[in-house]
């Protein structure tokens, strides 16, 4: 059917135009020379390719003129046809105009220019990307914002998929939650004050919104804590991975909880269908859906079997079959990658401590993080904002890769939350001509803390030092690997499998060597798969999640006690609680119930008896009820442990090779943010995950959402739609 559009509608997109546009062409001189300057850059772009491909060439400047005005022309014509081309075939169908579009649009006006030579496919295939790259170069030398030309095009490829202009209720409200992944409130006050996050900045000091904060409880993780916001509960997560004994004779398991069937599952036991946007939201690059009608890139949904993953796959055309989209996220993506070998190399040559190896996949990782997994999240957003969703979430990982891996406070990680900002930004400008109001709330999952590793300051893993103390013989699977860099990249690749088309016959006979029993991709080291095996059959499982260390006794059933390690084991307890790495050790005791050691002395989190010194003296005030209810979790590991904290520098340790971290207790990665506009009323003192969800809800209500929901929706995780 086709699209019905009101003059209003036609309005507001003609608006939405004026205001995308650079500032320079909003009269209609400005317009005009700003089509002539796109031009002239065009030909000098056009012109530098030529030199730069020796078997095309042109006969005068005249004629690179000629060409580029003729590329610009076919490019306005021929584009709406490719988008139409490309969308039957789904996924392959928009990856393929993404890659040859612009190669097409070159080769046809090329082919038409009188005095060009050389104009083979090949040559032209090589020239539109020398052209892109070149392109992107002087549009940064010449300051256009290139961002702002992205989401133009975005916005308008939105537009003119939109079938529902009219809303039902377009004087409701919406909301767009941001999720700075990993980001402190200690860092985001000092990066205000250093004016370096301008949006964000703009709205502390004009006084629309206001500067929060709340509580992460430990586990201290990314999706201990989204499940708490997206869902309202974050029961029995004792960690970013955890193992699960074996019951009745069934053999025990590992679940990571970025492993697409581990986050279905997950997720099936915690909701109960009324999820933070169960009422027309839309989850982009999450764990979990929250109940949300639709998603993208969103692990649970990926792992829900039989369920579909992404909607139409219009809603990725607007990113991929543009030039402003996928090949501009190529290039920047690789860019990127340049940025991170020169910073890494810096870091070495200057002596910076603490640091950990930057190389290998990490590498990439990062580029696909920092660049085209943002871009892609971006065009995601804007889709549904044009499509008027009352609540949208969004999670973006720039910092907290970054900082894991360069430090919590260095530049590259700064740099990374600014650029988060800048989407902030532009996101804003999006919905001022979007169906309905949208206000945002900016919040992140956790902060990260910084030191050196427990494995430099020790000279041994964590699971070395168990395994030697245990004894020889003894078997062990250990999980202390990157599974959290390749998770946004696994879920990606699933989707592509996940589509009931060309896109998913291809990727299944492509990724069917790395693709496990349960349907998820699992590219990267060590990958869940082998863990999971190996974990079913050992003696030992130990698994790091930042600075908050698990081990279990994979072969004793039940919650293995104190005392019973003590008998088993002698000298194992004591040599690890006085680890002048560790702070402290959490276990179950037969007399005093759930324990804390130290070095120094013993607190009873029963009952908050202490005998000597406090072990849990410099972790806060939360520390022992936040240790006393995850070690009560029914798959709590036979022992936590907490890396030392330094108070003077705020300095941890992590069991994961990484110089920033998060899980457990210590310095800032218990400090969250949390930025909501000034006028809602905020809880104080908010502490946990779950009790945030709470706030959100609250204010979704005062908007008028979630009235039509029944009182026991059906639980489980939410189809796309």
């Amino acid at each position: 059917m086709p699209e019905q559009v009101s003059t209003s509608e036609l309005s507001r997109r003609w608006r939405l135009g004026r205001t995308l546009s650079p500032p320079v062409r909003r009269t209609l001189a400005g317009r005009l020379f700003g089509l002539l300057w796109a031009w002239l850059l065009g030909s000098i772009g056009l012109g530098l390719t030529f030199l730069l491909i020796p078997d095309l060439t042109a006969e005068s400047w005249w004629v690179v003129m000629l060409a580029a005005l003729l590329v610009a022309v076919a490019g306005w014509l021929l584009r709406p046809i490719l988008d139409v081309l490309a969308l039957p075939l789904g996924w392959v169908g928009v990856v393929l105009i993404g890659l040859f579009a612009q190669a097409v649009v070159m080769y046809i006006a090329l082919q038409i220019t009188p005095g060009v030579n050389g104009t083979s496919w090949w040559h032209v295939f090589a020239a539109s990307w020398v052209y892109a790259a070149i392109a992107t170069l002087v549009g940064f030398i010449d300051q256009v914002d290139e961002d702002e030309v992205f989401i133009a095009h975005v916005v308008r490829a939105a537009l003119r998929r939109r079938r529902n202009v009219e809303l039902a209720d377009p004087e409701q409200d919406g909301v767009v939650f941001v999720q700075m992944d990993g980001v402190s409130l200690p860092l985001l006050r000092w990066a205000l004050m250093g004016g370096n996050l301008p949006t964000l900045n703009r709205w502390v000091r004009t006084g629309t919104h206001a500067v929060a904060g709340w509580t992460a409880r430990v586990p201290s993780t990314t999706p201990v804590s989204q499940a708490g916001i997206l869902l309202g509960s974050n029961e029995d997560m004792p960690a970013f991975r955890w193992y699960e004994k074996s019951v009745d004779g069934v053999g025990g398991r590992l679940v990571v909880a970025n492993h697409p069937p581990d986050a279905a599952i997950i997720e099936h036991r915690l909701s109960e269908g009324r999820g933070l946007l169960v009422d027309d939201g839309w989850s982009v690059g999450n764990m979990f859906t929250g109940d949300a009608v639709g998603s993208a890139l969103t692990m649970s949904a990926v792992g829900a079997q039989g369920r579909r993953a992404v909607g139409d796959p219009g809603d990725f055309a607007a990113f991929f079959a543009t030039p402003y989209g996928f090949a501009r996220a190529l290039i920047r993506t690789i860019a990127e990658m340049a940025k991170e070998l020169v910073q890494a190399r810096r870091a070495i040559s200057r002596g910076i401590e603490p640091r950990v190896e930057r190389h290998g996949p990490y590498i990439a990782l990062r580029g696909l993080t920092n660049v085209f997994m943002r871009d892609l999240n971006i065009a995601l957003v804007t889709e549904q904002l044009i499509r008027g969703r009352k609540s949208i979430y969004v999670d973006f990982l720039d910092y907290d890769e970054i900082a894991h891996h360069a430090g919590v406070a260095r530049p590259e990680s700064l740099a990374a939350m600014a650029g988060i900002d800048q989407v902030l930004g532009l996101l804003e400008k999006v919905s001022e001509h979007a169906p309905r109001k949208y206000h945002f709330v900016v919040v992140s999952d956790h902060g990260q803390s910084q030191g050196a590793t427990f494995r430099q300051r020790q000279g041994q893993s964590l699971e070395g030092v168990v395994r030697d103390l245990m004894g020889a013989g003894t078997t062990m699977a250990a999980a202390t690997g990157h599974d959290e860099d390749w998770g946004p990249l696994n879920t990606f690749l699933a989707q592509l499998r996940g589509q009931k088309s060309v896109t998913g016959r291809m990727s299944n006979t492509m990724l069917r060597s790395r693709t496990d029993a349960e349907g998820a991709v699992t590219l990267g080291p060590r990958v869940a798969a082998a863990k999971r095996s190996e974990a079913a059959a050992v003696d030992l499982v130990v698994c790091g999640s930042g600075n908050l260390g698990l081990v279990w006794f994979a072969q004793v059933p039940g919650r293995v006690t104190l005392e019973d390690m003590q008998e088993r084991w002698p000298g194992l307890v004591r040599a690890l609680a006085t680890n002048p790495h560790v702070g402290f050790i959490v276990v179950k005791s037969h007399k005093d119930g759930i324990v804390a050691l130290g070095r120094d002395g013993v607190h009873v989190l029963s009952t908050g008896q202490v005998d000597g010194i406090d072990p849990l003296e410099q972790f806060g005030p939360h520390a022992a009820p936040d240790m006393l209810r995850c070690a009560s979790f029914e798959h709590a590991p036979d022992i936590y442990l907490n890396s030392f904290h330094d108070p003077a520098s705020g300095e941890v340790a992590a069991f994961e090779e990484l110089v920033g971290c998060h899980g457990g207790l210590g310095g800032w990665q218990t400090e969250p943010v949390l930025v909501h506009p000034s006028g809602w009323r905020t809880d104080q003192g908010i502490v946990g995950a779950d009790r945030l969800h709470d706030q959100l809800v609250r204010w979704l209500e005062q908007l008028g959402h979630r009235q039509s929901l029944t009182p026991a929706a059906a639980p489980g995780v939410r189809a796309d739609g």
